[in-house]
């Protein structure tokens, strides 16, 4: 857990047994046994620095002023810097979604880029108040580092790259291939079982960085490149000949991906499921940045008076405003405007929706009620 435990295990005190001594004396003594202290303290995995127990990120954060947001900075489509400096993607739209709910200002997030190996002490350090980078969840990641995550954002599926002319059509073409490969990944740990799984011999070839990991495969120095496929595709634009290389119709492994929490703080957990809830919401009401203002002029619906904060104040159970999710939608945009802004269409990238649809469509996107 990532709150502060200290306390005192047992004081063991045994009395000295009455002990009848016989002697050339004659006489007999009591004679008390040691008395035996054993202290055990537990401390949190976060820092001294580390906000602790219901309520204290949303108190640190308002008294900072801002959010600070754990970002990848090497993922186009998802993380990244632009030419003009700014931090831009998917992710970084939720970081911004958050900051709308909180101070009714998407500006007021400092971006802090992260490593896969650098993310989980960024968190648990109080570095940052939240992780939004690309991170799978996984039992062991909720359990072992003193994590939450939080709804799943987009759902993905591990794949492997290569390049056209290789005739590698297959995972089993892939015996004795070096495959690049970042580390501190569940990417790593999966390749690693699926290999073995099929009795494939091979070469991991590591990097820290994603520039790394893709540089080293761009330059030929492995066969392969293994990630998320929403990676790859991501990441396949950036490469010398992108139509060179191509995605095998090969899935290792489930990868939910969503923004990620220190456990103690069930407040700020509630806050960030809710903004991407809200997200959610706003597309299955079909309530985007451009007509909410409309609809919250004219709608009698009441889950929609609801939403908007017109009726129940539902924003101060969290600890919000009760414009929390107008000002969400309005700043930033429903679930849609969020993807296709930056993974759709008129993207480079052009992913389909897939999994990733509202449930109205097929999709696994469900948010609970707001009531």
């Amino acid at each position: 857990m990532s709150k502060r435990i200290f306390y005192v295990l047992g004081v063991l005190v045994v009395l000295g047994m009455l002990l009848a001594a016989c002697g050339n004396s004659g006489q007999s003594s009591n004679a008390p046994q040691a008395v035996k202290t054993v202290i055990v303290t537990v401390q949190a995995k976060g820092g001294s620095n580390t906000p602790s127990g219901y309520g204290a990120t949303l108190k640190a954060v308002k008294e900072r002023g801002h959010l600070i947001c754990g970002v990848n900075s090497e993922l186009p489509g998802f993380g990244y810097v632009d030419d003009q400096g700014n931090y831009k993607g998917f992710d970084v739209d939720y970081c911004h979604a958050l900051a709308a709910a909180i101070f009714g200002d998407p500006s007021k997030v400092e971006f802090r880029p992260l490593t896969a190996k650098e993310r989980f002490t960024a968190l648990q350090t109080g570095e940052i108040d939240v992780l939004i980078r690309n991170t799978t969840w996984t039992l062991t990641r909720d359990t072992d580092l003193g994590t939450n995550f939080a709804a799943t954002t987009f759902y993905d599926g591990q794949g492997i790259m290569v390049r056209k002319d290789s005739g590698i059509k297959k995972l089993e073409d892939l015996e004795g291939a070096k495959i690049c490969v970042a580390t501190g990944t569940t990417t790593e740990l999966n390749l690693a079982d699926q290999m073995a799984a099929h009795n494939i011999d091979y070469t991991p070839v590591v990097y820290e960085k994603a520039d790394q990991v893709y540089g080293a495969y761009d330059e030929g120095r492995c066969d392969a490149v293994t990630s998320d496929r929403s990676q790859l595709v991501s990441r396949r634009t950036t490469l010398k000949n992108p139509a060179d290389n191509v995605i095998l119709d090969v899935t290792l492994s489930k990868e939910p991906l969503g923004p990620v929490v220190r456990q103690g703080d069930d407040q700020w957990f509630d806050i960030v499921n809710w903004v991407v809830f809200a997200t959610f919401t706003g597309e299955e009401f079909g309530i985007t940045s451009k007509n909410v203002d409309d609809v919250k002029a004219n709608t009698k619906n009441p889950n929609i008076r609801k939403f908007l904060g017109l009726e129940g104040e539902m924003g101060q159970k969290l600890g919000l405003s009760n414009d929390w999710a107008y000002n969400i939608i309005k700043m930033v945009g429903n679930y849609a405007e969020i993807y296709n802004r930056n993974l759709g269409p008129d993207t480079p990238f052009n992913l389909p929706r897939g999994l990733n649809s509202s449930w109205k469509d097929g999709g696994l996107l469900y948010a609970p009620p707001i009531r």
